[in-house]
This record gives structure tokens, sequence and C-alpha cells, in this order.
């Protein structure tokens, strides 16, 4: 466990986190005087904070050379996770559609399973630039949601509230729709590797 791969591991103590702290007030809102306006700056400081590790831990592996094929696998794992999570509160919320967020889960339990297939003869498979862009979308797109959410719970701005979300929406179909573009980027280079190996 370097320090690339505690960064990484840092993010994946803080979504199950994000998942507590966003849904406790909806479960117990009798525990809560002031309703769930205490939620959104903690909130927003482990969406932060697990934004910055991301491009901490990608800094420290390539800058203090301590890539390996672990953490190859562990980062995009993180980052799923995280991301999973988020959506899943916004879901929850009725921010986002289920029939999207499971096509999320479809393209990334799809690419886990590319990418075991391609260990299994030996070559770690990292992220590709889809993959990344992909990344960057789903967290303007979380972002955006986690906004809308902030106004809802905080009372502020009402009128701004539906726009924000409307935009959230829009933004997270745009990032499902790279998300499966960057799968089949993912599948032709399995396909490569197949076609070479015969």
């Amino acid at each position: 466990m370097n320090l690339a791969n505690k960064l990484t591991l840092l993010r994946i103590i803080l979504a199950p986190v994000f998942f507590i702290v966003y849904l406790l007030p909806d479960f117990f809102p009798s525990w809560f005087i002031y309703g769930s306006a205490w939620t959104i700056p903690v909130l927003w400081i482990i969406f932060i904070i697990s934004e910055i590790t991301d491009y901490l831990d990608g800094l420290a592996a390539r800058k203090l050379n301590l890539t390996t094929d672990f953490g190859k696998f562990f980062d995009p794992f993180a980052d799923t996770l995280v991301q999973i999570t988020c959506f899943l509160c916004f879901v929850i919320d009725g921010i986002f559609p289920a029939a999207l967020f499971l096509l999320v889960i479809y393209r990334e339990f799809g690419i886990l399973f590319i990418r075991n297939l391609m260990l299994k003869k030996g070559i770690t498979l990292g992220a590709r630039i889809g993959g990344k862009i992909k990344t960057v979308a789903y967290i303007i797109a979380a972002g955006a949601a986690l906004l809308a959410v902030s106004l809802q719970r905080l009372s502020v701005l009402d009128f701004v509230y539906p726009y924000i979300r409307i935009g959230a929406l829009v933004i997270f179909i745009l990032s499902v729709i790279i998300s499966i573009i960057s799968f089949f980027d993912y599948l032709i280079i399995f396909m490569k590797t197949e076609k070479n190996a015969q």
C-alpha cells in the first residue's frame, strides 16, 4: 500500500460515508431537529475530498514512480464505487432515472469482465482516454445533482432548483452515452488482443 494506493483507499472509505450522510435524515427525520441542512457542507466536503484524492493518487503514481498493476485496478475500482454510490443517492431522490443508473452498472460490470479476461492473458488494461472523459462527465453530473440537492435542503433559490435539476439530468444522460462509447473502445481493444493471439 504505497501513497497512491492509500489515497485511493481513502476514496473507498468515503463512499459509504457519503451514502450514510446523504440518507440518514430521510430514514431518521426525528433525530434531526434542524432537518437535513447540516448534511450539505458534509456531503460537499466528502465529494471534494474524493475528487481531489482521485487526482492526487494518479499524480503520486506518476511523479513518484508508484504505478503498479494493483493500482491500475484499484484506482478505477475506487472511481466506480464512488460514482455508483453518488448516483444511487440521486436515483433514490428521484433526480436520476433508475434505467440510466442500471446502464452505468451494466457498463462497469462489462469493463470488469473485459479486464479480467485480459488479465488471464497477462495483460493489465488500465484506464483509457474514453474512460477518463467518462469519469470527468460523471463528476460534473454528480456535482450538478449535489448542487440541486443543496438548494432543495437549504430551501434557497427555489426558482433555480428545477433548472439545476434538469441540467444535472442532461449532463448525466450525456455521461452515460460517453460511458457506453468508452465501453466499446475497451471491447475493441479486447477483440484486437484476441485476434492477435490467434
